[in-house]
């Protein structure tokens, strides 16, 4: 448990507001409720307890739910407010939403690594981290409400019940509107702790699996929702900084007093890796940069041709020694002494962007006397917390104000917070002035930080009856944490397994990028598995339903998506479909497409994508689909059209001209997802789509040409080399 006393910062944050707040603690969610207008009695709860405001309520009946969670586009917003509407009883008309304090040692969930909390919105985690706590402190704001009732009417709280912000004594149907209650809100001197069972049962949920309209929606669409690049302060100057396009290079000005003399330049700010520019607008900035003369030293990367490493990688997965070992079931070695048969190929996909909508931006406005800073971002959040700031300006994090942002995109991008840390060194310069740091698309896409380059190296065995009794996996990447997610078969019973990374770097700014590893592993995977089913004869339905014969939860997908596509229906001349299985962030998912390809262009066509999921209790269903449809529809730019490359270590692309995206002619005619009903946990939705798509395409790709991709991404030139082999 945190022990030190909360921050000013959190103080005015509730100072500011109205009518009641219940705080709920962090240890044993133990909640407070103080009147907002009775400042000594704030401050005196504050200084005894680190607290967590979840909820606040008007005397008009108006509720504000705090949400602690980054919304960019996947609906936070919505999905953990509606967890703590539900158990509260709350009538959602009344219902408004905000960004809690950034404060990771309050709002925080449990970390990846044990014993930790982090506040970060990735990974597909923030339902599935928040669902018990938001619903124990719904329960517990309502059980607060039926007690208070319960005293000020002198009446057992076993005679009351709630209904949609009322609280209601059933004996002579007497009712109180949450609001009408404040007056008489008192803390029972013990609270229960809600176990599972004693929240509220799927048959009497009124928000939870229901199409709830999504709350921000309303403001993106008039315009008044707040992205950080609409953030306008006083006296405010912007920021710009030219990095280069070789990852690590050390710059040299030789124009400096050029520059200065541009109109509006204030300052030229130096960086290891870039040079900043501070100005009055950033129409001035921009002219500056472009002026800019710079002499950049080699680096790590320097030399580096990434269409050429593909043979050195070969070779290091061909060493006759173990990498990393990231599973090992069984014995895979003797397994393969033992095989009738036995399956060897490589994979390889290149670099990718992650292509955020909204460009890169924060602003930092750092106090006259360097102890403080306030700032404003669109970010996914981070360990800290408190992104980077503190140790960037040496300040305690409690000196720190985060005010989150709505944000244009992440997909793993925008847990980084290198571009905050820059904004901290521009404003520092400025101090007290705010300063705005504003990435441009080429900024994005030639510092950018991909998804790896990785080769992947499969080999399988079977038995005499066909049955997959080993497959071993090898991936060779310059970062095996980013390259190795989604290598592990759990859900196929495949006795012997063994997967290992072999490291390599180059120098290459690298990131988390949508489902991580998932994209390249599972490609390799069941692409491997298509060309089992087909030498074996074996239809690759078939082979999947005997693989998860042991997973019956994976395999109701399977069969879920086989009646959705009619996978026993030959498809239309010209056409074929190909099916894929994977686990992400706890989901299980199914998906088939149906493609067709132009063998003069070599230019392959998407028509239709099936998919059908179990992701436990399924919150927003409307939302999730859309998250699969998304998810499904940058797959398939990915794995049809993206590609970063690099000669002498320089980055080839620049914008989207030559960074090629999925268009709207592309767009399948139907994407379509089913969800198997579920009264397990939620898990995480966001990145499941996203790594079927490589692998049906592939499938399908040799169900009608017989021809094998195992290269991403499947660009028309590779398509018809492929073809013509």
């Amino acid at each position: 448990m945190n022990t030190t006393t909360p921050s000013i910062d959190r103080r005015q944050f509730l100072k500011t507001t109205s009518g009641v707040a219940l705080f709920i603690g962090v240890s044993g969610m133990l909640p407070l409720a103080i009147s907002c207008k009775d400042e000594k009695d704030i401050q005196l709860q504050l200084e005894k307890h680190p607290l967590t405001a979840w909820v606040q309520i008007s005397e008009d009946g108006q509720i504000t739910i705090y949400n602690p969670a980054a919304e960019m586009g996947q609906g936070s917003m919505t999905s953990l407010p509606v967890l703590f509407a539900e158990e509260m009883d709350a009538d959602w008309s009344k219902v408004k939403v905000a960004f809690s304090p950034q404060d990771v040692a309050i709002y925080g969930t449990e970390g990846w690594r044990p014993g930790t909390r982090i506040l970060m919105s990735a990974g597909s985690r923030v339902t599935k981290s928040y669902y018990e706590v938001m619903r124990k402190a719904g329960a517990q704001a309502r059980y607060v409400l039926l007690a208070s009732a319960a005293k000020l009417w002198n009446v057992p709280m076993a005679d009351l019940r709630t209904d949609q912000g009322y609280v209601i004594n059933t004996q002579d149907n007497q009712k109180i509107g949450y609001g009408e209650l404040i007056p008489y809100l008192e803390m029972p001197e013990t609270l229960p702790d809600f176990t599972p069972e004693q929240l509220k049962q799927p048959k009497d949920y009124r928000l939870i699996g229901k199409d709830v309209p999504r709350t921000e929606i309303p403001a993106k669409v008039d315009g008044s929702a707040q992205f950080a690049v609409d953030v306008r302060l006083p006296d405010m100057v912007y920021g710009v900084l030219e990095r280069g396009n070789l990852h690590g290079a050390k710059p040299t000005l030789t124009n400096e007093s050029d520059i200065m003399a541009v109109k509006g330049v204030i300052k030229i700010v130096p960086f290891d890796y870039a040079i900043g520019i501070i100005a009055s607008s950033l129409e001035q900035a921009m002219a500056a940069k472009k002026l800019l003369k710079i002499d950049w030293s080699d680096a790590e990367a320097t030399g580096f041709n990434s269409k050429e490493i593909f043979s050195e990688y070969e070779k290091i997965a061909s060493e006759n020694k173990k990498g990393k070992t990231i599973t090992e079931i069984g014995n895979v070695q003797q397994a393969l002494k033992s095989a009738a048969r036995t399956y060897t190929a490589d994979f390889k996909n290149d670099y990718v962007y992650h292509a955020q909508m909204e460009p890169l931006n924060s602003v930092v406005q750092v106090a006259e006397d360097m102890q403080s800073a306030e700032v404003w971002v669109g970010s996914q959040q981070g360990g800290d917390g408190k992104l980077g700031v503190p140790e960037a300006l040496g300040i305690p994090p409690e000196n720190v104000t985060i005010h989150l942002q709505y944000l244009g995109g992440g997909f793993g991008r925008r847990s980084m917070t290198d571009f905050v840390v820059e904004c901290v060194s521009l404003a520092k310069e400025m101090a007290p002035r705010p300063v705005k740091l504003i990435w441009t698309r080429e900024d994005d896409l030639t510092y950018g930080a991909y998804r790896p380059l990785s080769l992947q190296r499969l080999t399988a065995s079977t038995d005499n009856q066909g049955n997959i009794t080993s497959l071993s996996h090898c991936v060779v990447a310059d970062n095996g944490n980013l390259a190795t997610s989604g290598i592990r078969n759990a859900y196929y019973d495949i006795p012997n397994q063994f997967a290992e990374s072999r490291g390599i770097s180059r120098g290459i700014r690298l990131k988390h990028w949508r489902a991580v590893g998932h994209g390249p592993n599972k490609f390799a995977i069941e692409a491997l598995l298509d060309d089992i089913a087909m030498d074996q004869g074996i239809d690759p339905v078939e082979l999947r339903r005997k693989l998860l014969v042991k997973s019956p939860k994976a395999l109701a997908t399977l069969e879920k998506v086989v009646e959705m596509a009619n996978w026993d229906t030959p498809s239309a001349a010209g056409r074929a479909k190909g099916v894929a299985f994977l686990e992400r962030s706890g989901t299980l998912g199914t998906g088939i497409c149906e493609i067709s390809v132009n063998r003069n262009t070599g230019k392959i066509k998407v028509h239709h994508f099936w998919s059908a999921i179990d992701a436990g209790v399924i919150v927003q269903p409307d939302n999730v689909k859309a998250q699969m449809e998304g998810g499904i529809l940058m797959g398939m730019s990915s794995v049809l059209k993206e590609r970063i490359t690099m000669v002498d270590g320089r980055i080839q692309q620049s914008n989207f001209h030559n960074y090629n995206l999925l268009r709207f002619e592309d767009i399948p005619e139907t994407v379509e997802t089913e969800m198997i009903a579920s009264t397990g946990h939620p898990q995480g939705v966001g990145e499941s789509g996203t790594p079927l798509v490589a692998c049906a395409i592939a499938n399908a790709f040799l169900k009608l040409t017989g021809k094998r991709l195992r290269h991403l991404p499947f660009t028309p030139d590779r398509v018809l080399a492929v073809l013509n082999s």
